[in-house]
């Protein structure tokens, strides 16, 4: 991508409105381009139509028109959602035009340097825990990216002496040429996104370009647990600094493991190349359940330290931090039961890393979009070990209900119970006075999806919400 002066007097296009699709064209507009916005929603889909007009900015709603992509555009920068196979794209790329996401353009204007944070699961908590960290150390971070406020806003209004904590996904990364993090992490890499993607292929490599511009003098943060971060090591030219909760790292931050009075502790702990062993705190004093919050926790202590953060600080950020809401969020306490929303499980991988957080009988409500339609007999099989271990019932809804229980059946698993009901809030309502049936006094009753939410829901949001709405409904009734 060029500077943003060579910009000013030449056509650019703009795919996708929304948050970050307008953020993008106020940028541009800044910078004396002629700008054009499209989006195929209706005007009256699109709310941020006439703050755009008013600047000057053209805006075409309802389609893509022929003639929105020609030799004489400059550029196009697309919604990340908007997948390559859009017209508009597949035009631009027949032409030669280059094609970027909003990450592209904040990073170019951006005076403060940037953290960059990807992964498949754990973004957004990393990423938020990262934030109060350096709040705490008084370091004034923006946090933006794929967690809300577009990138490319917060980019425009960063300072020199501020970090831009940028959580970024597979969509936004495979857009990018020059971003280049002073600080980048990847916490874990598994198999999700595919019907965007084509193949894990072009996953990983997408996941893999936030590290492709960092020097030696940058910081990527890895997750040395995950065979593809590990992978990823090698090819790097950026210092690596590993975290583990398996193995105890020569650098890095990880689990270290003793005796203490005739029982297993467990520290988390900081070595500097070539130094001793810090100590951090103990992993029990974490404020927020699960393996893979004890992961993100290290990944976060990593990042700071990178930042300057001080251990004493980053300590008192682990024990304080009460998580994100939809992940693995605390709900309610019913007759002895601990109620958990993890709607943003949307993947095998997420459901699997919450069940192995919890030492107590599981009810589980899982089930959503059936990415996989075309393969009938595909059903799940990687969750029958942690079902079998951990599950005392599944109550299965959405598209996936089928599959999900038929994995629970092949687990052994005590209680199967699938809910039917197409109407969202009355499925869920089903499925909450369902779970709540099997459970007894110190059982923990979990909404792990592991699927999308889209097949009955607008986004796990909302199907968050809803599940929290149908355990109030359920207290309320007694």
């Amino acid at each position: 991508m060029k500077e943003p002066y060579e910009y000013k007097n030449k056509q650019v296009v703009v795919i996708g409105l929304a948050r970050s699709g307008a953020a993008a064209a106020k940028l541009l507009h800044s910078w004396g381009a002629v700008v054009t916005a499209n989006d195929l929603k209706s005007r009256e889909q699109c709310p941020e139509a006439d703050e755009l007009e008013a600047l000057g900015i053209s805006v075409v709603c309802g389609e893509h028109p022929p003639g929105l992509i020609s030799r004489e555009v400059e550029l196009v920068v697309k919604n990340p959602g908007i997948p390559y196979r859009a017209d508009p794209i597949k035009q631009a790329e027949k032409l030669g035009i280059e094609v970027v996401t909003e990450v592209e353009l904040a990073y170019v204007v951006s005076r403060a340097p940037i953290i960059g944070i990807t992964g498949s699961n754990g973004k957004t908590t990393t990423t938020t825990w990262v934030g109060e960290m350096l709040e705490a150390s008084g370091l004034r971070p923006i946090v933006a990216g794929n967690i809300g406020r577009p990138l490319a806003d917060a980019a425009m209004q960063a300072e020199k002496d501020q970090w831009l904590v940028a959580e970024l996904s597979s969509f936004q990364l495979k857009g990018t040429q020059r971003f280049r993090p002073q600080i980048a992490c990847l916490l874990n890499v598994s198999e999700t996104h595919l019907d965007y993607h084509g193949t894990m292929k072009d996953y990983t490599a997408s996941k893999f370009k936030l590290f492709a511009n960092q020097c030696k003098e940058d910081i990527a943060v890895l997750n040395w647990d995950d065979g593809e971060c590990r992978r990823l090591a090698s090819q790097l030219t950026a210092k690596v600094l590993p975290f583990s909760t398996k193995e105890q790292l020569e650098e890095g931050v990880f689990i270290r493991r003793h005796a203490e009075s005739g029982q297993l502790e467990r520290d988390i702990v900081y070595r500097p190349a070539g130094g001793d062993m810090r100590h951090i705190l103990r992993a029990s004093e974490v404020g927020v359940p699960g393996s893979f919050n004890l992961e993100n926790a290290l990944a976060a202590a990593a990042i700071a330290i990178a930042a300057g953060v001080s251990l004493t600080v980053i300590a008192e950020s682990l024990r304080q931090f009460r998580g994100v809401e939809h992940r693995l969020e605390w709900v309610a306490e019913h007759q002895g039961v601990l109620i958990y929303n993890n709607s943003k499980s949307t993947n095998a991988t997420a459901t699997i890393k919450a069940l192995e957080g919890f030492d107590r009988p599981v009810v589980l409500i899982a089930g959503g979009l059936d990415r996989q339609k075309d393969k009938p007999d595909s059903g799940f099989e990687e969750l029958i070990p942690i079902f079998q271990a951990k599950l005392k019932g599944l109550i299965a809804l959405g598209e996936t209900r089928h599959k999900l229980a038929n994995a629970a059946q092949q687990a052994n698993v005590g209680h199967v119970v699938r809910v039917d009901a197409a109407d969202p809030e009355e499925a869920m309502d089903q499925a909450v006075q369902s779970a709540a049936s099997l459970c007894k006094e110190g059982d923990i009753l979990l909404l792990s999806p592991c699927c999308a939410s889209w097949d009955m829901f607008a986004s796990f949001e909302e199907r968050g919400s809803m599940f929290k709405q149908s355990v109030h409904n359920l207290l309320t009734r007694g």
